[in-house]
């Protein structure tokens, strides 16, 4: 993977963390479940120019179109 895009998804990952107040370990299961590492890696040419807060409602719709329930 592209550095650049491995930093994306790690500060993805940070960022909801710290939002939602849960592990790393977590987040990373959470994302590895619902497709959201995929998702970061293949959208980042769009995404990686939003901000914090939009980034975390994307991945929470993205998550709950996929059946997620927090």
């Amino acid at each position: 993977m592209n550095k650049k895009i491995n930093d994306f998804v790690v500060f993805c990952m940070e960022v909801y963390k710290a939002e939602k107040n849960i592990s790393g370990k977590e987040v990373y299961e959470l994302f590895e479940k619902y497709g959201v590492l995929k998702y970061l890696q293949d959208g980042y040419d769009m995404l990686h120019t939003q901000g914090d807060k939009w980034l975390i409602n994307d991945i929470d719709k993205f998550l709950e179109v996929r059946g997620y329930k927090d």
